[in-house]
């Protein structure tokens, strides 16, 4: 890794840590690890799945979906990296249905940067560089998911929530602990699947609480930055609607869905900007060949840019891929996906296993 990118990264992980405010806020990007999605599948169909998912992924992507899961037990593990390696991302999920209406999940999610050099105390009280004094320290996004779905007496409906736990955690300068509910439906109506889930529907709430010794406030203080305080994090509400439907053509099968991404917290740079609501529409496809053999693709992230030529805007869009292959209840899928910057295009190949279980047998 060289300096340069050592240092870019230094300075955005100590503007999140540091520049905090010490009242409670609502901050719109706000536990966005928690949005960059689960599951080669998903992320090749550009995370349209919230009205099909039914695996142990729903568990994240929609907990209503529990419900239709094809055997009774599914496990999910994904492990992907960013910036050449910096950032790791990793993922594990197990579900189970309870009885034939209702099913359980746990999920869990980490987003983590290690050995981040710490230069604070490079520079001693008398001017002197001492490199002996560089420590390192990781900055780690931690999400706990404890999921729960069940058929209604309405056919085809099915709701579901999550109660999640979020453990933030930046060497021993601060920590926070985050507390969120997720509602989830779906239903069928004959070939289509509708799907809505209310992302922290109740605002999930993040406590910043900061451990700064003596040495480290002087810096602070004598290069111009603000002592963080304790404080609260609000992450507001996002409603995701999505439509889908699997079309069956003798051997082949074509799934289509259409996710649309809504907030409440001002205008984004979405196609359809409003202020406080704005909306991101998501498209993904997968053709299937004997329910054994699958190519996926899907469009997302419509922003608006501006032209390198003219004063115009432009719409740009972010393409993704993937394909799976599943055979007696393994499946191993794969995607090459953009972390979300299309200005920089970093592409990231992303590999998952979904395996189903039938009860084990003593």
């Amino acid at each position: 890794m060289s300096t340069s990118s050592i240092k870019t990264l230094i300075l955005s992980l100590f503007l999140l840590l540091f520049l905090q405010s010490a009242q409670a806020q609502a901050v719109k990007y706000s536990n966005e690890f928690l949005a960059i999605g689960v599951g080669a599948r998903a992320l090749g169909m550009s995370k349209a799945t919230v009205a099909t998912v039914k695996d142990a992924t729903a568990g994240y992507w929609n907990p209503a979906g529990l419900t239709e899961l094809r055997k009774k037990n599914s496990i999910a593990l994904m492990h992907n990296e960013y910036f050449a390696g910096i950032a790791k991302y990793d993922y594990a999920a197990m579900a189970t249905k309870l009885d034939d209406q209702s099913s359980l999940g746990f999920s869990y999610i980490r987003f983590g940067v290690d050995d981040i050099p710490n230069t604070i105390n490079l520079v001693d009280n008398n001017g002197n560089v001492n490199y002996n004094n560089i420590t390192s320290f990781s900055a780690i996004d931690n999400a706990f998911l404890l999921s729960y779905a069940r058929k209604t007496g309405i056919t085809g409906l099915s709701v579901g929530l999550n109660a999640k736990v979020i453990y933030r955690k930046i060497g021993s300068f601060a920590q926070a602990w985050g507390f969120g509910i997720d509602l989830a439906g779906q239903y069928q109506l004959k070939q289509w699947n509708f799907g809505a889930v209310l992302r922290d529907a109740t605002s999930t709430f993040n406590a910043w609480s900061y451990s700064l010794d003596q040495n480290t406030i002087d810096v602070f203080q004598q290069t111009g930055n603000e002592i963080p305080e304790n404080g609260l994090e609000l992450t507001l509400p996002r409603l995701i609607l999505g439509v889908g439907r699997e079309f069956e053509i003798k051997k082949f099968t074509v799934l289509p869905e259409l996710n649309f991404v809504t907030t409440f917290d001002g205008q984004r740079n979405t196609l359809i900007q409003g202020d406080p609501v704005s909306i991101d529409p998501y498209f993904g496809m997968e053709i299937g060949y004997a329910k054994i053999v699958f190519i996926r693709g899907g469009v997302g992230n419509f922003q608006k840019t501006k032209a390198e030529v003219g004063n115009h805007k432009e719409t740009t869009f972010q393409p993704n891929i993937g394909i799976g292959l599943s055979l007696k209840g393994v499946t191993i899928d794969y995607a090459l996906t953009d972390v979300g910057d299309q200005s920089v295009a970093l592409y990231s190949n992303v590999f998952s296993l979904t395996v189903d279980l039938d009860k084990f047998k003593k």
